[in-house]
């Protein structure tokens, strides 16, 4: 048996959503490492120069298109730009999603914001892989990887319901859509990670007491790093994971096999201000 090669990504085209910063970089990153040519996509051209100059060092060639996944035509065109540069699309990374980041709680969130995460992480998700999915099935499958969340798999003290609700839908959507396309050999599946940290957030989640939060809640009592997403990462997207369709792969150092809430008090109750504080009878 030769596992030299079980990772491999050679001949491969792989589309990357929100590949602009974070995770989308990364994603970039290993898929051109492994021998893998990109279509990188993100709401700003501008925005997409690094990562693509980053893949080109690497020896792959790279297309960048605009597209805001909220937009069902910016998909299409970004699909159709995909099978006219490369003839094909082999893995579909929909990394592209926002999230509310100033924790309030749900009784302060505004209707709008809600809205807004669904249509980005949900919504949006499905509009770029209903795009794609009807040129890699007439291509002979592939593999579509989904970006959940650990707070797609359960509740918490944690705030942003709507990311909450998107992220959980990412994972039924998920179950779903790898049924209907198994037999195609299309296989879909999703990673759910928790906080990873860089050297640009260390400093301000140990500031923030974001750090200490985070590590009580988990387990393993630390947060991941970003190499730890190699292996899942690759994993999903080669011919080592042929077998399996279907699979939320949490990668978030026990979060989700875990009961309760936190010993440690929430640290964004200091951040908000009047929105922070619960609506109680008495107030």
């Amino acid at each position: 048996m030769d596992l030299s090669r079980i990772h491999s990504l050679d001949g491969k085209v792989v589309l990357i959503t929100g590949a602009s910063y974070g995770l989308g970089v990364l994603f970039a990153e290993i898929a051109a490492s492994a021998g893998a040519d990109l279509v990188i996509t993100a709401r700003s051209l501008d925005k997409l120069q690094e990562t693509k100059a980053m893949v080109e060092g690497l020896g792959r060639r790279c297309l960048t298109v605009a597209s805001d996944v909220t937009s069902y035509e910016d998909c299409e065109r970004a699909a159709n730009e995909a099978m006219r540069e490369f003839g094909r699309i082999d893995v579909l990374v929909n990394n592209a999603g926002w999230a509310d980041d100033r924790l309030i709680r749900t009784e302060h969130t505004e209707p709008e914001v809600f809205a807004k995460m669904v249509n980005t992480d949900l919504i949006g998700l499905f509009y770029m892989t209903r795009a794609c999915a009807p040129h890699m099935l007439r291509g002979g499958g592939g593999s579509i990887i989904n970006l959940s969340s650990i707070f797609g798999n359960a509740g918490s003290e944690n705030r942003t319901a709507g990311y909450f609700a998107a992220k959980g839908g990412v994972n039924q959507l998920t179950r779903q859509l790898a049924c209907e396309w198994g037999d195609r050999n299309l296989r879909v599946n999703a990673i759910a990670p928790n906080f990873f940290v860089s050297e640009m957030t260390r400093q301000l989640l140990e500031d923030s007491g974001m750090a200490n939060w985070m590590r009580s809640r988990t387990p393993m009592r630390r947060m991941g790093e970003l190499p730890e997403l190699v292996g899942p990462f690759l994993f999903l997207a080669s011919g080592a994971s042929s077998f399996v369709t279907g699979v939320v792969l949490s990668v978030d150092g026990g979060w989700s096999a875990s009961g309760g809430y936190a010993q440690l008090p929430q640290p964004w109750d200091e951040w908000g201000g009047e929105l922070s504080k619960p609506i109680t009878p008495n107030s």
